[in-house]
């Protein structure tokens, strides 16, 4: 179990805060006392982190370009726990109340493993969709902890032990962060994704893999192609998390339908000392998918040539050819 969680530059650059954000800058010298929180703050954490967290960052020169250990901005913190085969879930610890919680616990056991280490409580599951490898763990989890189980009202009744029915456009609070339901269907009809605006991410389950979508098991390339763009409306430095480490295998594909793409040449390269080293190459950023996944990148004359797409092929056209030939990859 690794965590890792993308900080943006501005505020590793200069820490700030604002009356009702943080409630410490009073006066006197309010930048001086947010400066001081800050610093501190990271001091912390680092010396909380595992041993092995800090252990393989560091054996990553190139590691600090993609993600760093902890968003500074925030006071969620975002812990990636591997399930399954590939796999994450991820643990959401608001550090301000303690409130714990889920995304997408495929199975328990490792989920109640990283609780433990932390002797922490667990009061909410959420689910982007209801696929077994995301909701295996629903109902363990709910009996030992009480959490409340959340997900799609399109999904409400597969997915297992749902408490709290949300739909596109909601607005729910976890803890003090505000988090915004987008419906983005395609891999499956009732498919949500959870955008946390203050915190920078987004949880996109199996629609928004890192250099690939889902496949398109209950929808259309239409409506996937509709669901990535609500994603790609996001601002370009909000960190991904996905449901699967598949990046690798992706960027292979990727790379075979538009072999010059120079962005997409150094990605590739990054991608594999990292999996080499064993480290997750999640979470990625709305910038970085911009520059490199496929199916974002409808319009690309080398992808279209690659594949054969016809200039008269809409986005949607164009994105059903490419997942049909990243299925047969």
């Amino acid at each position: 179990m690794q965590m890792i969680s993308r900080a943006s530059s501005a505020a590793m650059a200069s820490f700030t805060c604002s009356r009702g954000q943080s409630g410490l800058c009073v006066v006197p010298g309010p930048r001086q006392l947010c400066l001081r929180k800050g610093l501190l703050y990271g001091f912390m954490r680092l010396l909380s982190m595992p041993f092995k967290t800090l252990h393989l960052a560091s054996r990553s020169l190139r590691v600090a370009e993609f993600c760093s250990i902890s968003n500074m901005s925030s006071s969620l913190q975002i812990e990636l726990v591997p399930c399954l085969r590939d796999n994450y879930a991820y643990l959401l610890h608001d550090m301000d109340t303690g409130t714990v919680g889920v995304v997408d616990p495929s199975e328990a056991v490792p989920v109640i493993d990283a609780l433990s280490r932390k002797n922490r409580n667990l009061t909410y599951i959420l689910n982007t969709h209801h696929h077994h490898d995301h909701t295996g763990g629903n109902l363990e989890l709910k009996a030992r902890y009480g959490a409340k189980v959340i997900g799609s009202g399109v999904d409400k009744d597969r997915i297992p032990g749902i408490d709290i029915v949300l739909n596109d456009g909601d607005k729910w609070m976890f803890a003090g962060h505000e988090v915004h339901v987008i419906d983005t269907p395609g891999h499956t009809r009732g498919h949500i994704s959870f955008y946390f605006p203050g915190s920078a991410a987004v949880f996109t389950g199996d629609t928004l893999f890192s250099l690939s979508c889902g496949k398109l098991f209950e929808g259309t390339p239409g409506q996937m192609f509709s669901s990535l763009q609500k994603i790609m409306s996001l601002p370009d430095d909000t960190n991904v998390y996905c449901g699967h480490e598949y990046t690798l295998s992706n960027s292979k594909f990727a790379l075979s339908i538009e072999p010059n793409n120079e962005a997409l040449q150094s990605y590739a390269a990054h991608i594999a000392q990292l999996r080499s080293k064993g480290v997750p190459t999640i979470p990625t950023t709305i910038k970085m998918e911009k520059s490199c996944n496929p199916f974002l990148r409808t319009s690309s004359p080398e992808i279209r040539q690659s594949l054969r797409i016809p200039d008269t092929a809409d986005d949607s056209e164009a994105l059903g050819v490419i997942r049909q030939a990243k299925d047969n990859f």
